[in-house]
């Protein structure tokens, strides 16, 4: 393979523009997406109760969690803020969560790049609900 020549077609030339929307046909699969909101269904209130004291993006998770809620949400970012929380509540990280100090650094990583892919989705209350179920969920402990 040659420097010009890549595995994947929309490297190379004009085939994918960063600038562009995303096309929903091109983005994440309908399965992938189902089986992400399954696991965000069941284990999303959990781990974010368990690891809140310790996560400073709990705020930014809960947002993105109520944009995904939210029906004027496009299917596209509500496919990719689920796989971010997914990512956060899955065992299986590139760095473990029980490792002090950096055990959370990549799933803020992958918060911070979902907040900033889906920003211009999220609302004002979207922020305002992920403000008083953190403070619900400080109460509780």
């Amino acid at each position: 393979m040659s420097a010009n020549s890549k595995a994947s077609p929309h490297v190379n030339g004009d085939g994918f523009d960063p600038a562009s929307v995303l096309n929903p046909s091109r983005a994440l699969t309908p399965v992938v997406t189902r089986v992400n909101e399954r696991i965000v269904a069941s284990g999303f209130w959990p781990k974010l109760r368990r690891a809140v004291a310790r996560v400073p993006f709990a705020a930014d998770a809960l947002a993105v969690w109520y944009c995904a809620r939210d029906s004027e949400t496009p299917a596209t970012a509500k496919a990719m803020i689920m796989a971010a929380l997914a990512y956060f509540i899955l065992p299986l990280d590139a760095v473990p969560d029980f490792l002090p100090v950096i055990g959370y650094t990549d799933d803020a990583a992958v918060i911070a790049a979902v907040v900033a892919i889906v920003s211009q989705n999220l609302k004002p209350w979207h922020r305002a609900a992920a403000k008083a179920a953190l403070e619900r969920v400080a109460g509780e402990g």
